[in-house]
């Protein structure tokens, strides 16, 4: 199973799991809510799943790396209490409230959701003295004395035995008492997050060339040689800084978050070479329709990689323009959502200060729900820019103060109608963009795989496909429905052919 199955796997877990019946109890009851364990490799996104399930589902998260925790802290620490037995009474030894049963109650608390996902990573990785604790968390769900509220449901995370020295097997008594995943990594599954997360297109032309780079794990020598879909995205980030400031992106640098030497040596190659190849090439001219005949001969007669190289510097342009379009649409949506409702509120009163109340409305929604972790990264841009709009909007009806009602509504409309007439024209560019691309493919390429590649990656990015769902672009609509189809054709048939 690869990590996007895991994720919708745990979000299907979650729905069946909180199901109630018509007398508000959980149709599945809590003690045969098994526990999902999901077991894979280091760093092919376990954790980031389960903040993205935990969003989606609406449910609150607590998350646990149990290896950083001690018996005490995870069963809570003893005391002598008094008991009665019959007519005796007897010193007994209770135990504290667990600091992670705790830590539940305190995120009920935080964000009023009464129900939520408790994520334990590492769970086959602790010490000995904690196992006996571990096991009984999954068979029992308690941490001591202390019982998992109703309402929550565990999912715990391990590595499996290959990938870490300290992993310690579970019992079959255990393993019949969960819902176990196996995840694998999948380079096809992790690309789409990749494009949705904007990572650094470098990365992203490299392991279209390296597939098999996209998560190596060896054991040498010299110890354990690894690459990982997390550190590609935190060099990713990095990189993105890097440039900005003028620094030097060199060997030793990624080898700091690619630590393979002969994948992390490639890379800074490659990305030397990239780098090279959009000056060459005069990818920004391109992509402003100058095509160029010479640049079309030369990619034409270049080497594959070269050629691969020049396809995905022109498909990152594109990704690009499109990307930004669609983001600002999506703050002009949260926009206009503000000023129709204003606009039934606007008959007397300071405008100013009843926008600017709206304003603060929408602040207040922005951190609630940041604080539920229920705010996606990308949600988050676009109300901080629909916020900084709005604000815009504010001053003018300041410079305005005698403008109230009607008056002061059209004013605003009159400054949405320019923003709106900004988009439109940065849309058209965006289209252009694509359209001069698809030029430039047309000349050095016409059908051929690099053609198949381009619109492959059309159809992966979450950006393109909401573009083209109101931008008709009619040479996609056509690479995609033939050079896909005869594609696919023959994948089949070389798979029959194998058979």
């Amino acid at each position: 199973m690869n990590i996007k199955q895991a994720k919708q796997e745990i979000m299907d877990t979650v729905q069946a799991y909180l199901m109630k019946d018509e007398y508000g109890e959980y149709v599945i009851p809590t003690v045969h809510q098994r526990p999902v364990l999901i077991l894979g490799a280091p760093g092919i996104g376990k954790t980031q799943i389960m903040e993205q399930a935990a969003r989606e589902c609406g449910v609150a998260l607590v998350s646990y790396t149990i290896t950083h925790h001690t018996r005490q802290s995870a069963i809570g620490l003893p005391f002598i209490s008094k008991k009665k037995y019959g007519e005796k009474e007897y010193s007994a030894t209770e135990y504290t409230m667990s600091e992670i049963v705790a830590s539940i109650y305190d995120r009920m608390a935080e964000t009023g959701l009464k129900e939520g996902i408790l994520f334990i990573d590492e769970i086959n990785c602790v010490s000995e003295t904690l196992a006996p604790a571990m096991l009984q968390f999954l068979q029992c769900k308690t941490f001591g004395n202390h019982q998992i509220p109703e309402g929550w449901i565990i999912v715990a995370a391990g590595n499996p035995p290959e990938y870490n020295k300290s992993v310690r097997d579970f019992d079959v008594v255990t393993l019949d008492r969960v819902k176990k995943i196996m995840v694998e990594p999948d380079y096809q599954v992790w690309k789409e997050y990749a494009y949705r997360e904007n990572l650094h297109p470098a990365i992203l032309s490299y392991l279209e060339l390296k597939n098999s780079c996209f998560y190596q794990m060896e054991t040498t020598i010299d110890g354990k040689q690894f690459a990982t879909p997390r550190g590609w995205e935190d060099l990713s980030r990095l990189m993105k800084v890097y440039e900005k400031l003028g620094k030097e992106i060199t060997c030793n640098v990624v080898e700091q978050y690619i630590q393979h030497e002969r994948v992390a040596r490639e890379f800074a190659e490659y990305y030397e070479l990239y780098q090279k190849y959009k000056q060459d090439y005069q990818i920004a001219e391109i992509l402003k329709g100058k095509n160029s005949e010479a640049m079309v001969k030369k990619v034409s007669h270049a080497a594959f990689d070269e050629r691969i190289s020049v396809v995905n510097l022109l498909f990152s342009g594109v990704r690009q323009s499109i990307r930004q379009i669609v983001l600002q649409e999506e703050v002009l949506d949260q926009v206009f959502t503000v000023l129709k409702e204003l606009k039934t509120g606007f008959a007397g009163g300071n405008a100013a200060q009843r926008l600017g109340d709206y304003v603060d409305n929408l602040s207040l929604e922005m951190n609630r729900k940041k604080k539920e972790g229920l705010l996606e990264r990308r949600e988050e841009y676009s109300i901080r820019r629909a916020l900084s709009m709005l604000e815009g909007y504010g001053t003018i009806l300041k410079e305005n103060s005698g403008a109230q009602g009607g008056e002061a509504f059209a004013l605003l409309k009159d400054a949405f109608g320019k923003d709106r007439e900004q988009w439109e024209e940065n849309w058209d560019q965006a289209g252009n963009t694509l359209e001069y691309a698809f030029d430039f493919m047309e000349a050095a390429f016409y059908n051929s795989q690099e053609m198949v590649m381009f619109v492959s990656g059309i159809n992966t990015d979450f950006y393109c496909v909401r573009f083209l769902e109101t931008y008709e672009c009619e040479r996609y609509i056509r690479y995609n429905r033939d050079l896909l189809f005869e594609d696919v054709s023959q994948q089949i048939r070389r798979r029959i052919e194998e058979l």
